[in-house]
């Protein structure tokens, strides 16, 4: 989740949106952060998201992709979408019923082909070039679903615990004390009468939460543990051989520190800063392994997951190189997007995305984590990646877009 720095959260959080006035959410992600008609949408800070009507034969690859690969992914989205009132506005998307006869018709017939796929598509959307305050052009980077090696209980190498969600853990929605509040939440504890910043990382990994968490296990790697947390979900490698799936289930409410730049700026490692460089210098020094890591205070809390996943922040799970991260600020979640960008290897990237996730590190109008998936393709590709590019929204065309 780009250049200065891979080690972002991921994630899909919705407590991410607290402490607008304390500070910046949470990160996801695994690379590495640096450095005619239209719509608008305000955003602090004035930045807006602007959507230029284009073509398809505006889509740089667009004949080419797979495109039906990606139906399944609005398929899901559009489950989540049916379930709201017809009249909820969907952002810069229009309103949930303009969703209502591509959604039905996707349901009633899924494409068997890519030329079916991009039928459909041509036949309900229309596409617009999405920009922001600094022109059409953003940072699209990647995160994957991590595997870890874990037991049930506490020996050995197994020392390093996944927290459940803590009960003293409170999640507070300011729009419910006050309108213009609407959507930013903060996180914390009450101490006294009082509600008090969450313990941080460095609190919690000194055993703060002994008597106020459960573990739901023990893994053999901090480091490991760690970016489990970057990416906010994976897979733990049981001790008898089953496999557990882990899901974000809440952070400390923290502001995130991008420890990839912490190193860059103490000269303990040469820009570009990738996932795999973070990593490699926190397993080649153990001795400052945990000192490095605590200078992100934030911290990752995770539920088990039962069934398909990694679960996105729409609540459907991820499809592999089709799902991708974005602010939800400006991109509603569940709307279809053309990609053009590079991959981690420099090739270039031009496919159909579902906007199903989001993450702290994700911000800004053209900005987006691709979901490549699981296994050691899969985490090459995402911690690498942090290509220049564009997207494009594809919007109903019964929805009304206007400034």
């Amino acid at each position: 989740m780009l250049s200065c720095d891979a080690s972002f959260p991921r994630r899909r959080e919705s407590i991410f949106w607290y402490i607008r006035k304390w500070a910046p959410a949470f990160a996801g992600v695994t690379a590495l952060l640096l450095l005619s008609s239209c719509a608008e949408t305000p955003k602090t800070g004035a930045e807006k998201i602007t959507l230029t009507p284009a073509a398809f034969s505006d889509l740089a690859g667009w004949s080419s992709d797979k495109i039906s690969e990606a139906a399944p992914a609005l398929a899901r989205s559009c489950r989540v979408i049916a379930k709201k009132a017809p009249d909820s506005a969907l952002g810069v998307a229009g309103q949930a019923s303009d969703w209502l006869s591509p959604c039905a018709d996707l349901a009633a017939n899924p494409p068997q082909d890519d030329a079916a796929a991009r039928a459909f598509f041509e036949r309900w959307f229309r596409p617009y070039a999405a920009s922001g305050n600094s022109g059409s052009d953003g940072l699209f980077t990647g995160y994957y679903e991590a595997e870890l090696h874990g037991t049930a209980q506490q020996s050995g190498a197994y020392h390093t615990p996944l927290y459940a969600r803590p009960d003293d853990l409170i999640d507070v929605d300011l729009g419910e004390f006050k309108k213009d509040l609407h959507g930013q939440h903060i996180v914390g504890k009450v101490e006294g009468r009082k509600l008090k910043p969450y313990d941080d990382r460095a609190k919690i990994t000194a055993g703060s939460l002994a008597h106020r968490a459960q573990p739901l296990l023990w893994v053999d790697d901090p480091v490991d543990a760690f970016f489990l947390e970057v990416q906010g979900s994976g897979r733990v490698r049981m001790d008898d051989g089953h496999i557990m799936r882990m899901g974000y289930d809440g952070a400390n409410g923290r502001a995130y520190v991008a420890i990839g730049r912490a190193l860059a700026d103490m000269q303990l490692l040469e820009k570009p800063v990738t996932m795999q460089s973070i990593r490699g210098w926190l397993k080649a020094h153990p001795e400052r392994a945990k000192e490095i890591m605590n200078l992100n205070p934030s911290y990752v809390f995770f539920k088990t997951i039962d069934g398909e996943g990694p679960i996105g922040a729409e609540g459907v799970a991820l499809t592999p190189q089709r799902s991708m991260a974005v602010d939800p600020a400006f991109v509603p979640l569940g709307v279809p997007l053309w990609l053009d960008s590079v991959d981690g290897h420099g090739a270039i990237l031009q496919r159909l995305m579902v906007a199903q996730d989001t993450g702290g590190a994700i911000k800004g109008p053209v900005r987006g984590d691709v979901f490549w998936g699981f296994g050691a393709d899969a985490e090459a590709q995402a911690g690498a990646m942090q290509g220049q590019g564009r997207i494009y929204l594809l919007l109903p065309k019964a929805a009304h877009v206007g400034g």
